[in-house]
């Protein structure tokens, strides 16, 4: 496995489908995407979410954290990819290919 200096950083996708159909539902399924925005993560899409992390170890904490707040019913599912795999994914915006770089937000706190 590389070292963390090595891996040139790594994106973490949340994907989920939760159940919306009640009050405590959608109160849930809410408080589960608001969690991650409070986290750091954006929307790629409804329902996709990603972070960028400088490092591998960066991710596994943000992994313990969603474990602790999973809502109840519904389907997660949290994937690693490589920046390099990030950038080279495809993307298109109707029917139109994306080309721009898509560069991380880099947060630094003193």
């Amino acid at each position: 496995m590389k070292k963390d200096e090595e891996s040139g950083g790594m994106w973490c996708l949340v994907m989920f489908d939760l159940p919306v159909q009640t009050r405590n539902e959608r109160r849930e399924a809410t408080a589960f995407r608001n969690m991650l925005l409070d986290m750091g993560y954006m929307m790629v899409q409804f329902s996709v979410y990603a972070r960028y992390s400088p490092t591998q170890s960066g991710n596994r904490s943000t992994v313990k954290m969603i474990k602790q707040h999973l809502p109840s019913g519904g389907k997660v599912r949290v994937v690693h990819i490589s920046d390099h795999q990030w950038a080279q994914s495809l993307r298109f915006v109707n029917e139109v290919p994306q080309n721009d770089v898509e560069a991380p937000d880099v947060c630094t706190v003193f």
